[in-house]
């Protein structure tokens, strides 16, 4: 099942391994404003973990985590 929420920008992390995916999407959320929302494709696993302890500890909000086959999809809001 797909979600379909509306996104302000797309960080595409594929192929990328720890902590290459969550310094992309900490560089680019600095440019976003509150209330944005940015969608992440990523295959490290260790982004399952990754993405939650981020938005938790800096206060943006995980709206949505799926899995497809080896893509992991995020979507989070800027806090």
């Amino acid at each position: 099942m797909s979600v379909e929420i509306e996104i302000d920008s797309e960080v595409d992390a594929k192929g990328l391994i720890c902590p290459e995916p969550l310094m992309l999407v900490r560089n680019k959320l600095m440019d976003m404003d509150s209330g944005q929302v940015i969608k992440i494709e990523a295959t490290d696993p260790s982004t399952s973990w990754d993405f939650p302890n981020f938005c938790k500890f800096l206060k943006h909000e995980l709206i949505c985590q799926e899995t497809h086959a080896t893509v992991f999809h995020y979507w989070i809001k800027k806090g």
